[in-house]
């Protein structure tokens, strides 16, 4: 049974309540600061996927059916990696521009900066933290667009802009656990989400792809922080 097959046999309480529990956990134990702050996201990340796989499996949904799986067109997943990554480049670009003639739309975290400054020149610790990096990116990938986007598209199934509805809402969640305020990093990450989750349903619902690209950008990311800030 396919996965659109399944979803419509989930009602409205169903999708509200297991996007409740989900996001209730998912922001709850980010805020136990027992293991540092990467050590938090983790744990919550961890948390949101047992939460998400329980209630997947009471609604008979598999991973497999969300897209964790192999590839069908090697050639569009790599199309859809590549515009990903060219999107949040040039969105990078423009707003460190757009941030010099403009300070106050894309205020800066000192908060958010603070977190990542024992990072700077300290190669040892980029590679003793790298691999945990790829894990929470894919983590990510399946708890935002696997899960959540399913669900909230699910959630607005009476909507003719549901998927445009369940792209956006999930990118304005996911900018606001990586910072919450408005500020650069919340900001900048939403849009990232927002470039990930176009590029979830580009790719035929495939995860892969993501999880790659969220990778490539994440080392790329602490690479930068470590090595060039």
């Amino acid at each position: 049974m396919i996965l659109k097959e399944k979803t419509t046999q989930i009602n409205f309480k169903s999708y509200a309540l297991d996007i409740f529990i989900y996001l209730s956990i998912l922001f709850l134990v980010r805020e136990i600061n027992v293991f540092g702050h990467l050590g938090s996201v983790i744990l919550g990340s961890i948390m949101a996927l047992i939460v998400a796989n329980w209630r997947m499996k009471k609604r008979d949904v598999s991973w497999k059916d969300l897209g964790l799986r192999k590839p069908e067109n090697i050639k569009k997943q790599l199309w859809v990696g590549v515009s990903i990554i060219v999107a949040v480049l040039v969105m990078a670009i423009m707003t460190k521009v757009l941030k010099n003639y403009f300070p106050d739309v894309f205020p800066t975290n000192e908060n958010t900066d603070n977190k990542f400054a024992y990072l700077k020149g300290n190669l040892l610790l980029f590679f003793s933290i790298i691999f945990f990096i790829w894990i929470e990116s894919m983590l990510e990938e399946l708890i935002d667009r696997g899960f959540l986007m399913n669900w909230l598209e699910g959630l607005l199934f009476n909507s003719s802009f549901k998927i445009g509805l369940a792209i956006t809402i999930q990118a304005v969640l996911f900018g606001f656990r990586h910072s919450y305020d408005l500020s650069e990093i919340s900001i900048t990450t939403g849009l990232i989400g927002l470039f990930m989750g176009i590029g979830y349903y580009a790719s035929g619902r495939n995860l892969w792809v993501l999880i790659i690209v969220h990778c490539i950008l994440n080392t790329y990311s602490i690479g930068y922080l470590t090595f060039l800030k």
